[in-house]
């Protein structure tokens, strides 16, 4: 045999013909419906018989659908091919991806995708064939697929697959058998929370649907089918028992993304077709679910659902724990939100309203919005939703290329693509009635985590509503980062939040703005702020009724180290683990172990430099709380909460945040609330009340406007009235 050339599509002198890949049945019905594979029409017949009668018209048998998923064998390279021109909701592409064998082990080598082929069909045979685009460089960039046509009652043919040269230059060839009518095969692993009770299925007789929806029972595995996506479950679903949790049956961040890296029996550090979904309790924050695996170089393989947040047995919540359930596993396919395809790597093309008019999976209920004055919002988005993605959705999941798509390849939105300049200019009209104001501090210590506030205010005197979701975890704002060398990149977060509740702040005279703080410096790219120097920012707010609020641009500086102390601080913050715990605001996940000792060793060795206060503050709140574990044993266990040390970290972090160093002021009254809470917990209620009743007057010192300061009132009282209670 021929050596094995670098390129797939390269002519090599052999083919790479095959045997059956996968021996699924295929058992789809035939449907008419301008499919390319319908019944061949017999001429009408004139011939009579002795009797005089018409001869009976011969049997018509209809004709195999032409679509799904074929595969060739061999050594060298095979080819996985993707067809997409008949059945349902056919997108008329071709799509495949290349893997080298070598000895036991397949590889993945590369990809094609055909979006706009010539398909031309005779009774014998389709043809399908375009211009590719490859992510592998190639001059053989002209597919030629051949694929006979047979009947209902024969075995699907082979497709051919020809690679040529412009203008008529063949290169390798491949005949791939049929493997499957679905275009991928996923495995799901679903685990639950002692308590809660899974989705099941949902009658989409049981409320009116529009025209064309599909009929029948849906649950997650028909909704992907629909879709051409097979997805299997893996079978004995874990039940995590809880009783060492005590009342508090919150997950957070750090907890979850914990739980996967220990309990899901499918983790591994590679790309592969598996995903694990958590049925959990509920979250601190109370979101209804989260795509939460956007941490390191493997993810977009787990997920999580919030049982108290979805339950109910009306038919109304059974429909909307299944669009929670595929919205979240949407994710980890790689999907963003309906509002935030353009911001992917590629870009996306958005759909009506910048987005917010998608009747998709991908789109929030209560954030539909078609193109005004059309009515948007939950009742609306039900009353039109066919329950499917959007062809470019499904474009997607059927032909991403494999690294785009496949769980534990491309980070979430790919990774750290370059932006777009254009997404972060400001509109040349803007009536939204809203501005949007990045603040970073002027210039920051080499290392130091790189945190802005978040400003959205009313321009309209009359004042103006707005969704309160401004930290850029929760997927309605961006900031592109402009670096030092001149490259533009988009904060992508470590961990999105699915903030799918309806918010609305009203925003006038007594109440001009709101604010939210961002810890910026870390995302699911790592390290944004590594090299000294001036570095721009931009921010875009996404507004419920499809407005763009550009922020003005904001600059700040990071500082070179001015003394071996300071390199040394500075390095110490600044690791991939230390990343993540500052985002998560400490975790006691072993998985992070490594980050913590760097924080240790910060705190030993330089414990009195500035840089320290943020080890004080991610292990002071760390400290503060019980930590749920999730065991190999399948046992959730309960790292006690350490008041005492929580409470002397976070008072440090104070004192050093009274003027201008420390932390931001957001961060520091999260922090003195959080030390209340500790207090609290380490049964000296009478101080926490103090700690809380001072809490205006900390920020009075600081010279906080009075709006603000009233909202900091609210917060102290709240939170004195919980303690209380």
């Amino acid at each position: 045999m021929a050596a094995l050339s670098d390129d797939p599509t390269a002519a090599s002198g052999v083919d790479f013909t095959v045997t059956q890949w996968v021996a699924d049945a295929d058992t789809e019905e035939h449907e008419g419906n301008g499919s390319l594979a319908a019944a061949e029409p017999s001429p009408p017949s004139t011939a009579e018989g002795a009797s005089g009668l018409a001869a009976p018209a011969p049997v018509v048998i209809a004709k195999r659908l032409v679509h799904g998923r074929y595969r060739s064998a061999g050594t060298g390279f095979q080819l996985e091919l993707r067809v997409d021109v008949d059945g349902p909701r056919p997108l008329k592409r071709v799509s495949g991806d290349f893997f080298t064998v070598s000895g036991a082990s397949t590889s993945y080598y590369g990809s094609f995708a055909v979006n706009a082929p010539t398909v031309t069909s005779t009774p014998t045979q389709i043809v399908i064939e375009g211009t590719g685009t490859f992510t592998r460089a190639t001059s053989a960039k002209r597919v030629r697929v051949t694929i006979p046509r047979v009947t209902v009652l024969q075995p699907a043919g082979d497709a051919t697959v020809q690679f040529i040269t412009p203008p008529s230059t063949l290169g390798a060839k491949y005949v791939c058998a049929y493997a499957s009518p679905f275009f991928r095969t996923i495995v799901w692993e679903q685990d639950r929370v002692a308590g809660t009770v899974p989705f099941s299925t949902y009658d989409t007789a049981a409320l009116p649907v529009p025209v064309g929806s599909p009929t029948g029972v849906l649950d997650v595995q028909r909704a992907f089918g629909l879709a051409g996506l097979q997805v299997i479950p893996s079978g004995g679903g874990n039940v995590i028992p809880v009783n060492a949790a005590g009342a508090d049956l919150k997950w957070t961040d750090a907890e979850l993304h914990a739980a996967m890296v220990t309990h899901f029996s499918g983790y591994a550090a590679a790309p592969q077709w598996r995903v694990w979904l958590l049925v959990a309790t509920e979250h601190v924050s109370g979101y209804r679910g989260i795509m939460f695996d956007a941490t390191d170089a493997h993810q977009r393989q787990g997920a999580a659902v919030f049982h108290n947040e979805i339950a109910g047995p009306g038919a109304a919540d059974q429909r909307a724990q299944l669009r929670t359930y595929v919205h979240e596993l949407g994710h980890a396919f790689n999907l963003l939100h309906s509002w935030q395809k353009n911001l992917a790597d590629p870009p996306a093309p958005l759909g009506p309203n910048g987005g917010f008019g998608d009747l998709s999976w991908m789109n929030y209920t209560w954030q539909y919005q078609p193109t005004p004055p059309a009515p948007g919002g939950d009742a609306a988005y039900w009353a039109a939703f066919p329950f499917q993605f959007t062809a470019n959705e499904l474009a997607h999941l059927r032909h991403g290329f494999y690294a785009n798509v496949v769980m534990g390849a491309n980070p979430f939105g790919k990774g750290a693509a370059e932006v777009d300049p254009n997404e972060f200019d400001a509109p040349a009209e803007d009536r939204s009635g809203l501005a949007l104001e990045l603040r970073p501090k002027p210039s920051y210590a080499y290392g130091e985590p790189v945190v802005v506030e978040l400003k959205l205010s009313t321009t309209d005197t009359r004042g103006t509503s707005a969704h309160g979701f401004l930290h850029p975890n929760d997927d309605f704002v961006a900031i592109a980062i402009r670096q030092p060398s001149g490259r533009t990149v988009l904060f992508r977060p470590m961990l999105r939040h699915c903030a799918d509740e309806d918010r609305t702040e009203r925003l006038d005279a007594t109440r001009p703005a709101i604010y939210a703080s961002a810890y910026i410096g870390h995302g699911r790219d790592g390290a944004y702020f590594e090299q000294p120097g001036r570095y721009a920012l931009r921010g875009v707010y996404r507004a419920a009724d499809g407005s763009r609020v550009v922020s003005p641009v904001a600059e700040l500086r990071v500082q070179r180290p001015l003394t071996a102390a300071d390199a040394e601080a500075g390095e110490l913050l600044m690791g991939d683990q230390q990343g993540q715990l500052l985002t998560l605001l400490g975790s006691e996940s072993s998985h992070l172990s490594a980050g913590n000792a760097a924080l240790d060793e910060l705190l030993e060795r330089h414990g009195s430099h500035p840089l320290a206060t943020f080890a004080r503050l991610a292990k002071g709140v760390t400290a503060a709380r019980d930590f749920k574990c999730v065991t190999d044993e399948k046992t959730v266990e309960v790292i006690p909460a350490r008041p005492s040390e929580s409470i002397a970290l976070l008072k440090d972090v104070a004192e050093a945040s009274k003027g201008e160093g420390g932390v931001d002021n957001i961060t520091l009254n999260f922090a003195i609330r959080r030390r209340a809470a500790a207090e609290a917990k380490a049964g000296d209620v009478e101080q926490a009340a103090q700690t809380l009743e001072s809490l205006p007057e900390v920020f009075a010192a600081k010279g906080v406007k009075p709006a603000v300061l009233d909202t900091i009132r609210l917060q102290a009282e709240t939170a004195k009235a919980n303690l209380l209670g």
